[in-house]
């Protein structure tokens, strides 16, 4: 049975918090304590409200799979062309090695055409090495160094 795409609702809130800190890196920056952290709720609000962020709850047979948030980003770089970026990738733990990642990324890329993007770019942390791996299996290319400034 094939993947449901749908965007995720204030119920997945949650969830979502819990898939994103289901792993080494997001277990240290990630507060799964209940009631959420105010900030999460915020977050979901402002991505909701903005026409160009969709943050996507991935389900099969009812079970979350997984989640992205595809935010689309215009430019004048490039002719003043769109992109888009992916963040938040996760897949549940006891759904990794059976292929989803890769219909999660076909779906992404699918969105981002039929908004006429021409780039899909992504960021990975250096010390994820599988999950870089990955990416570069699917095509993508690290081009560019990457900074960020904690504030």
């Amino acid at each position: 049975m094939g993947l449901k795409y749908r965007s995720a609702t204030l119920e997945d809130l949650e969830s979502l918090v819990a898939l994103l800190s289901n792993d080494s890196l997001g277990s240290q920056r990630e507060d799964t304590s209940i009631p959420l952290n105010s900030g999460y709720l915020e977050a979901f609000e402002a991505i909701v409200r903005d026409p160009n962020n969709q943050l996507l709850v991935v389900e099969q047979e009812n079970s979350l799979v997984g989640m992205l948030q595809i935010t689309f980003i215009p430019y004048l770089t490039h002719i003043g062309s769109w992109r888009c970026l992916i963040e938040g990738v996760r897949i549940h733990s006891d759904f990794r090695g059976q292929g989803f990642g890769e219909q999660m990324f076909a779906h992404a890329i699918e969105l981002a055409r039929n908004k006429g993007c021409t780039i899909v770019q992504l960021t990975s942390d250096k010390q994820r090495p599988d999950a870089i791996r990955f990416y570069e299996k699917l095509g993508f290319k690290a081009t560019h160094e990457g900074f960020k400034l904690a504030l």
